[in-house]
C-alpha cells in the first residue's frame, strides 16, 4: 500500500511516499511560512518522479500539532482533502510523539515562543508527559533531571544541541487503529497556545 506521511507542523516541510511500511522517497526542508505554496507541488514531484499514480495512494498520515498555527492547518488539510476525495483512511500523530527517538525514552521539544516550548516525553508507545507548553526555565530543569533521555529536535533556542528526529520512520506506525481518524469531515488539529 502507499502511505503519503506529512509534517507541517514546525519550520519544515516534510513530505514522503511509503509503501508497505518503507519510505520511497521523501523531500524535508526549512520552509517556514511558506509551506503552504510548497506542500502540494512537492507531493506531486514526489509522485511523478516515483510513477505513482495519485489514485494508487492508499493512506494519508499526518502530524496534527502542536507546532505552528498556520504549519498545523496546512498538514490537516492537505490530509484531509487527499483522504476524503480519494475515500482512504487518514491516521493523525502528534508532532511531538512524531519526533521520538525509536527505543529510548525522549524528551521532544518545539520552540512555542515567548520563552517556551511544546514538550511531550514518550518512553515507547508511552506518554511520560503529554504534550503541553512549559516555560524555558523548567523544561531545562526537567532536561538535567533525565541526563539518559534523548533531546528530540531543533532546540538551539534553548542554548542546546538535540537530536534530530526521523520524522518520516515515526510516522509509519506500528499500530495505526489508535491514530485513524474515524471521521475525516471533522479532523482537527491540535493547538496547545489556548492553556495559557
Amino acid at each position: 500500500m502507499i502511505s503519503v506521511l506529512i509534517d507541517t507542523s514546525n519550520r519544515n516541510l516534510s513530505v514522503a511516499l511509503a509503501q508497505d511500511g518503507k519510505v520511497l522517497d521523501s523531500v524535508e526542508y526549512d520552509a517556514w511560512q511558506k509551506q503552504s505554496e510548497f506542500l502540494v507541488a512537492e507531493l506531486d514531484k514526489l509522485c511523478k518522479k516515483n510513477h505513482i499514480d495519485p489514485k494508487a495512494i492508499g493512506e494519508v498520515v499526518a502530524a496534527k500539532g502542536p507546532g505552528s498555527y498556520t504549519g498545523v492547518r496546512i498538514a490537516i488539510s492537505v490530509a484531509k482533502v487527499m483522504a476524503f476525495a480519494l475515500s482512504i483512511p487518514l491516521y493523525l500523530v502528534s508532532s511531538l510523539e512524531d519526533m521520538k527517538d525509536e527505543g529510548k525514552p525522549s524528551i521532544c521539544l518545539m520552540n512555542a515562543r515567548s520563552k517556551r516550548s511544546y514538550i511531550g516525553v514518550y518512553e515507547g508507545e508511552n506518554a511520560l508527559v503529554l504534550d503541553t507548553i512549559w516555560d524555558n526555565e523548567a523544561v531545562l530543569k526537567y532536561i538535567s533531571e533525565h541526563p539518559r533521555y534523548s533531546i528530540m529536535g531543533d532546540v538551539s533556542y534553548l542554548g542546546l544541541e538535540g537530536k534530530k528526529p526521523n520524522l518520516f520512520k515515526n510516522l509509519l506506525l506500528g499500530d495505526k487503529d489508535k491514530y485513524r481518524v474515524s471521521n475525516v469531515l471533522e479532523a482537527k488539529p491540535v493547538y496547545l497556545k489556548d492553556l495559557c
